[in-house]
């Protein structure tokens, strides 16, 4: 991995197992910069059969070594004839693998093999309706003739390479699909992964099962039983301690850990301070009523208060706070019979924005890239695989409470970095108690369940205001809600104005040092969801 510590290179991490077991069939998503690439993995997932992202020059014979039984190239942002376009090793197409290519895959591997893409006087952006014209071709075997698809480009394949049919079509998309049978190497121009494509999971489906004779074997049971399995062979009889934090991550990693090795496991709790209002006495009692396991709960705010002193740099922030968190567990363990294992919550997102040889770095997550290089212990990473909508249903699955399972996320540095600028005490405490009415007021609307994440971010500037006409000047709070189904893309929440009046009224009201609340209105991409 780009930008990652030495001790917790590969040699020191203890993944789940999924990806290198051998026991899922696998498919590989080539991502070409598309919008899509992640959505494309997890319908793919969805279809119970185990994907991973890998990047655009990955070679023929790095994909021959990991040995998917599927290959599927991703759309693009570019043309095919565009000045540095992004190519595809054309040696992967003799491998004898299926390949199904979706949209700019579908024209690189018809601009690959000999065929012709060409541009479209007329663009197709959004809902068309495609009509199949091969009956006997398998990715829509059983479908209707005429179904509405999703479109994205204005390049467009006009003519197939030598060997291939044509299977669909648009008025004005002469080839919107096209296939080899014979080497099993299949493009559609639309995108079966968009849900605005009516029938968009039975073609990939289709494609997986019928094409690449996938077996459907990834499940959250099945997932439950490899991870179990690979962390009682990596972890042996050693004492393992968990940085448990109360979120669904840590809390699923914990209940997967304990499942495979019961009383081996301690769970740390580490209060740094940067909680939400009343939510360390919440973990504490939640944990030790709901789960036989042994925790210890370390009141450390000073310490990484003290740490943070004139921090601005939100980088830094994480590094700082993943260093310290390291720093506390180190501690902690040598009484707990020396335990030379930490389990972590990670998720495939989070190794994906940190910064992968797949992806440009995002920013770091405090448990990946703001590790400290001399850490002693070795990553026990359960779901470092898993979407985040894999590891609710995972942890489901394990019998947890529904309160944990879907309690919104929350960032492992908390509330350091929803303050802009240098965390204090006194600037804590404010940010605090207006998220404690911001969640408040969701509940209350109903909408809690509804939205990714909801909270309040205090900026590093001060503004005007006029209260009991006299004037003040304290900081504005900004208002973030957003609606998601992975965090790798998110949409700004349509509150209601009542909502938002309401939410207004108390921050200001009842919150010395406020004086104004914005709402955050910008989706992901452009924007990140947290604002560090």
């Amino acid at each position: 991995m780009a930008d990652q510590p030495q001790a917790t290179d590969q040699a020191d991490r203890v993944s789940s197992g999924h990806a290198s077991s051998g026991d899922f069939d696998r498919v590989l998503v080539v991502d070409f910069g598309a919008q899509y690439s992640r959505l494309i993995a997890r319908r793919v997932r969805e279809a119970h059969v185990y994907s991973e992202i890998v990047p655009r020059d990955i070679s023929a014979a790095e994909v021959k070594r990991r040995a998917p039984v599927g290959v599927i190239l991703s759309g693009g942002p570019a043309s095919v004839y565009a000045e540095g376009a992004y190519t595809v090793d054309p040696e992967i197409f003799e491998l004898g693998i299926p390949v199904l290519g979706i949209c700019y895959g579908h024209q690189l591997i018809a601009h690959g093999l000999g065929g012709e893409v060409a541009r479209n006087d007329v663009a197709e952006y959004g809902r068309t309706s495609l009509s199949v014209t091969a009956g006997d071709s398998v990715l829509y075997s059983e479908l209707p003739e005429t179904q509405d698809v999703w479109m994205s480009h204005r390049d467009a394949v006009v003519k197939p390479p030598a060997g291939f049919y044509v299977t669909a079509s648009t008025p004005d998309s002469p080839v919107a699909s096209m296939e080899h049978a014979e080497k099993r190497i299949y493009g559609v121009q639309f995108h079966p992964e968009v849900g605005h494509t009516d029938r968009g999971q039975e073609i990939l489906k289709h494609f997986l099962h019928n094409v690449c004779d996938a077996r459907p074997a990834w499940t959250n049971v099945s997932i439950i039983e490899q991870s179990t399995a690979a962390v009682r062979e990596s972890v042996g009889d050693a004492s393992v301690i968990c940085g448990l934090s109360g979120g669904v991550d840590s809390s699923v990693a914990a209940a997967l850990v304990h499942h495979a090795i019961g009383d081996q496991l301690t769970c740390v709790f580490v209060d740094h301070g940067l909680m939400r209002h009343g939510e360390a006495e919440q973990v504490e009692e939640t944990f030790r009523r709901h789960f036989n396991m042994n925790l210890i709960h370390v009141r450390a705010e000073d310490r990484f208060l003290d740490a943070l002193v004139g921090v601005t740099d939100p980088e830094e922030k994480r590094k700082i706070i993943g260093e310290t968190f390291i720093r506390v567990f180190e501690e902690v363990a040598a009484d707990v019979s020396d335990a030379r294992f930490l389990v972590q919550g990670t998720l495939y997102p989070d190794v994906i924005e940190s910064g992968t040889e797949d992806a440009a770095k995002i920013k770091s997550h405090h448990n990946v890239g703001g590790l400290p290089k001399d850490m002693k212990f070795s990553l026990v990473e359960p779901l470092r695989d898993l979407f985040k909508d894999e590891v609710r249903a995972v942890g489901e699955e394990l019998g947890l409470p529904e309160e944990i399972v879907w309690r919104q996320p929350f960032p492992g540095p908390g509330l350091g970095v929803r303050i802009i600028g240098e965390v204090t005490k006194e600037r804590l405490d404010t940010l605090r108690a207006a998220d404690a009415i911001i969640l408040e007021e969701i509940r209350r609307a109903g909408m809690y369940g509804e939205l990714w994440q909801t909270f309040g971010v205090l900026p590093a500037v001060k503004t005007v205001g006029v209260q009991g006409d006299e004037r003040t000047y304290a900081y504005p709070l900004i208002l973030r809600a957003v609606t998601s189904d992975d965090a790798m893309t998110a949409d700004w929440a349509r509150l209601p104005y009542e909502l938002l009046e309401r939410i207004s009224s108390r921050v200001i009201n009842e919150v010395s040092g406020i004086n104004r609340v914005a709402y955050d209105i910008s989706s992901k991409p452009p924007a990140t969801i947290e604002w560090e």
